[in-house]
C-alpha cells in the first residue's frame, strides 16, 4: 500500500498494511540531516499549511516546504498528509483602524487595538502585548489582533464578541474568498493534487473551525456564560459561525482535491462544554457538515484531544470517520474502552503523548507507550498510531527516533508478525 491507501483504508475502519504512523508538525525542530534550505534560507522548524490563516510563524512557510516535508518522512517510511486551508475575506465595506495604547499603572503590558467599522455598526478587539520569551520555533503573537488567534484568548481585554448586538457587525467579517483568493486557491490546488498524485499522499482540508471560533471571538468564559445565561444569543452565533464554516467546506469540496474535511475541536471538549451543551449547540451543526462531506465523497474528522469517552456518543452520533487525537496520558483515555466504544465505526489517531512521554520518556517509556497502543488499539484496522496533538520545537529528535523505532518493531503486531 502507499501512503493514502494506507491512510485511508484505516479511516474507514479497515485493515491497512501496517498500522499507519502520522507525525503533525508544529514547529517540530528537524534535525541537520532533514533539514534543507528554501530560497537561500535554511528551514530549521516544520510546520503544516493548516496554520497559515491562524497562527503568525517565526520563519516563512509555504507549500514547497510541505511538499519538502512529506518527502522527508515518507523517506523514513513514515506516512504524511498535506493540509489545505481555503481562504475567506471580510465585506469590501468594512474598514480596519489598528492602534496601541502603552502601558500604564493599572494596565502593565501594551495593548494592542483593532476596530472594524462595518455598515452594521463598530466592532472592537482589544487584547494584552504580553511578549514573553517564546524560544525558537514557536508562533509568535502578532503586531495586531486578528479575529481569529488562540494568543486572543488568555489575553482579552474586550474580546470581539459579547452581546447579540454584535452577530449583524461579525457577519461583515465572515464572508467568502475574493475572487483573487480564489483564484490562488484553485492555482494551489493543482499543485497540490499533482504532488499528491505524484507521491500518493492524502489531502485534508480545515475547513471547520466549529466552537473553537466561538471561544476566538468571545473568549472561555464570555463563551460559557452565553451558552448557560443566553442560549438564543448563543444558538445565533453558533448558526452564524456554522454558515461560514459550510461556505468554506462548500468551496474547497467544489474546487477538490480533498479527501478529507476536518473539523477544529480543541475548545470543543470537556475541558470547556459539558456532553449536553456539545449535543444542544454543537452536535447539530457537526452532523450537517457531516452529510455534506459525504454527500461529496471524501472522509470527515474531528480533532478533540480531550474527553473522548465522554463524548463518545455524540461524536457516533455525528458520523464521524476520524477522530483526531486520543491520548492515554493527558487525557488518561482507557485505549481498551475506546476500541470497544469506537471499533468499527470510527477510526482514532493518536495513542503517544508529545509533550510528556516524547518530552521526556525514557525509551522504555516510549517503546511501552507505543506497543500498548498497537495492541489494544490496532487488531483489525481503525488506528493511525500519531503523536498527541503534534511534534513541537521542544520535541526532541530522539524521542522521535525511538517512537519510529518502537513502531516498526510492532507495525505488524495486530496481524501476527
Amino acid at each position: 500500500m502507499n501512503s493514502r491507501e494506507r491512510l485511508l483504508a484505516a479511516i474507514r475502519c479497515e485493515q491497512p498494511d501496517h498500522v499507519p504512523l502520522l507525525c503533525s508538525c508544529f514547529g517540530f525542530s528537524a534535525p541537520p540531516h532533514l533539514r534543507w534550505q528554501h530560497s537561500g534560507r535554511p528551514v530549521s522548524h516544520w510546520y503544516t499549511m493548516r496554520l497559515e490563516h491562524i497562527h503568525t510563524l517565526p520563519q516563512p512557510w509555504d507549500i514547497e516546504d510541505d511538499f519538502r516535508r512529506v518527502r522527508r518522512w515518507l523517506d523514513l517510511g513514515v506516512d504524511d498528509v498535506l493540509d489545505i486551508s481555503p481562504p475567506w475575506s471580510m465585506h469590501p465595506e468594512v474598514r480596519v483602524c489598528d492602534w496601541q495604547e502603552p502601558p500604564t499603572h493599572a494596565e502593565p503590558y501594551r495593548l494592542l487595538c483593532r476596530e472594524y467599522e462595518t455598515p452594521a455598526g463598530v466592532l472592537r478587539h482589544v487584547v494584552r502585548k504580553t511578549q514573553e520569551e517564546q524560544g525558537p520555533g514557536w508562533v509568535i503573537q502578532p503586531e495586531h489582533v486578528p479575529l481569529f488567534e488562540d494568543f486572543n484568548v488568555p489575553r482579552g481585554v474586550k474580546h470581539a464578541v459579547s452581546a447579540a448586538e454584535d452577530l449583524p457587525k461579525l457577519r461583515y467579517l465572515l464572508q467568502g474568498p475574493t475572487a483573487d483568493q480564489l483564484a490562488a486557491y484553485r492555482d494551489r490546488m493543482e499543485m497540490v493534487r499533482h504532488f499528491a498524485h505524484q507521491q500518493r499522499v492524502l489531502v485534508q482540508g480545515w475547513s471547520a473551525f466549529g466552537m473553537d471560533a466561538v471561544i476566538w471571538l468571545c473568549g472561555v468564559e464570555g463563551a460559557l456564560l452565553a451558552a448557560m445565561t443566553e442560549p438564543e444569543f448563543f444558538q445565533e452565533l453558533m448558526d452564524l459561525v456554522y454558515t461560514f464554516d459550510r461556505r468554506r467546506t462548500e468551496t474547497m469540496l467544489e474546487v477538490g482535491g480533498v479527501d478529507m474535511v476536518v473539523q477544529r475541536g480543541w475548545y470543543g471538549s470537556t475541558d470547556f462544554w459539558s456532553p449536553q451543551l456539545f449535543e444542544r449547540f454543537l452536535l447539530p451543526h457537526l452532523q450537517e457538515l457531516v452529510a455534506l462531506t459525504h454527500q461529496a465523497g471524501a472522509r470527515f474528522a474531528y480533532t478533540m484531544t480531550m474527553g473522548v469517552l465522554p463524548m463518545a456518543d455524540l461524536l457516533l452520533a455525528a458520523g464521524i470517520d476520524l477522530l483526531y487525537f486520543v491520548d492515554p496520558v493527558q487525557d488518561t483515555a482507557d485505549l481498551k474502552a475506546v476500541r470497544e466504544k469506537f471499533e468499527g465505526r470510527i477510526a482514532v489517531a493518536g495513542g503517544v503523548n508529545s509533550a510528556v512521554t516524547l518530552g521526556s520518556g525514557s525509551h522504555d517509556e516510549i517503546r511501552r507507550e507505543v506497543r500498548n497502543s498497537v495492541s489494544c488499539l490496532g487488531p483489525g484496522g481503525g488506528f493511525i498510531l500519531a503523536p498527541v496533538d503534534a511534534l513541537f520545537p521542544d520535541t526532541p529528535w530522539a524521542s522521535v527516533e525511538r517512537m519510529i523505532e518502537a513502531w516498526r518493531e510492532v507495525r505488524d503486531y495486530p496481524h501476527g508478525t
